[in-house]
């Protein structure tokens, strides 16, 4: 079984990824799109596992056929190759050239079924009467029509790994000419590193199959070991790249940026939230231990709203305002001199709060004001002020600035 374990992990991987997909592959079969991501999963998880040694015997026993594995371990190597351009192929697909896309999938298809009835007529053909379980393209690269067997399938998987990388690498370099990163969505920012995992796994698999050929043609046991890992990396690293442009999306707009979001508005929380037992604290909702990034964000942004309102009226604007003309003084834009402003009135009068100490009904109306219009300027102010609360000064240092002057 140890000897399985470098096909099976990812072959688990795999099906794990088919699974959680099968409910989108039954409301979209008819998208030849959706139909090829599982198709290139489910084949790329079949050679895997019936690569694996264990496997091989097996199916060896059951079939009552020394290495009936091989031919049927080619075969399926040779249809996920097609699987995978065939992947590419309605990936990139333009909707005003779709008979051209299905005549190119048509033409795989077709070229790939020949390879694979080739493959079997070479071992009908042939004779390999001693099982081999690792080494079975050195051990008979040199019996007729099994050597031919073994060529065929290398050379198909080649051919398909490297029209495959070349195909991903110029939609590569299109995407990347047709958008700028700095202003690219997060499904073009996706699909670009998805296609960079492509090329880097289908490297790896025409790597692999330069490597294999060699071996085989030349007997090296050694060379054709040695490479045997990179098959199954390979495979794994094509799996992230063909997922990052479906889950990816969905994955950064309610997992990632909700969470980032929640863990930058710390510091905001913590200066204005107020200390137990002081009057008028608002009561809050308990938050349910399963919540997910989405409701925490929304959770956490009701309680600073909440807990912003009862200290309104310890804001003061001359805080706001000396805070602001000494970050502008300083060399800041006007936009985060504004923003500087605001977090040093928040600080000071959350300090104020805990003292009992509240500005004058003026002031507090002013910077009230001040901070609606930032509000309305700003839709991640709150953001803003948490972090610019990390650099502006204690309260103590912006009363001493105030008697200075």
């Amino acid at each position: 079984m140890d000897q399985g374990v470098n096909f099976y992990i990812p072959a688990c991987a795999l099906a794990v990824v088919l699974i959680v997909k099968f409910p989108a592959l039954l409301r979209g079969w008819r998208v030849p799109m959706v139909r090829s991501v599982n198709l290139a999963l489910a084949l790329g998880g079949a050679a895997l596992t019936f690569s694996a040694p264990p496997t091989i015997v097996v199916v060896n026993r059951l079939t009552g056929v020394s290495n009936f594995s091989a031919p049927l371990v080619y075969v399926i190597l040779c249809a996920s190759s097609c699987s995978f351009l065939v992947l590419i192929e309605n990936w990139r697909a333009d909707s005003r050239h779709q008979a051209a896309t299905r005549r190119r999938v048509r033409r795989w298809i077709v070229a790939y079924g020949l390879v694979g009835a080739v493959i079997i007529g070479c071992f009908v053909l042939g004779e390999a009467p001693d099982e081999r379980l690792s080494d079975f393209d050195t051990y008979y690269s040199s019996t007729p029509f099994i050597r031919e067997m073994i060529a065929s399938y290398l050379l198909a998987h080649c051919v398909a790994a490297g029209a495959t990388t070349v195909l991903s690498w110029k939609w590569s370099l299109e995407i990347s000419k047709e958008t700028r990163k700095d202003s690219a969505s997060t499904e073009v920012v996706c699909l670009r590193r998805g296609l960079v995992l492509l090329v880097i796994g289908f490297g790896m698999n025409l790597f692999w199959g330069i490597v294999k050929l060699t071996g085989a043609m030349s007997g090296s046991r050694q060379l054709n070991e040695g490479v045997a890992p990179v098959i199954s990396l390979g495979a794994l690293v094509l799996t992230t790249g063909c997922l990052i442009p479906v889950f990816g999306p969905p994955f950064i707009e309610r997992v990632w940026r909700p969470w980032w979001a929640y863990r930058a508005l710390n510091p905001l929380r913590r200066t204005v939230r107020p200390a137990k037992g002081v009057a008028d604290q608002p009561a809050l909702l308990e938050l349910p231990w399963y919540a997910g990034p989405e409701q925490r964000l929304v959770h956490r942004v009701t309680s600073i709203q909440d807990w912003m309102l009862g200290l309104r009226p310890y804001f003061d604007d001359d805080v706001r305002e000396r805070a602001r003309r000494v970050a502008e003084g300083q060399g800041a834009p006007e936009s985060e001199a504004a923003v500087l402003g605001l977090a040093a009135m928040v600080r000071t009068a959350a300090a104020d709060r805990a003292r009992g100490v509240k500005a004058g009904t003026e002031r507090s109306n002013r910077a009230v004001g001040a901070y609606r219009e930032a509000e309305a300027e700003y839709r991640d102010l709150a953001q803003r002020l948490s972090r610019a609360l990390l650099l502006v000064p204690e309260p103590d240092a912006h009363r001493r600035t105030s008697a200075g002057a």
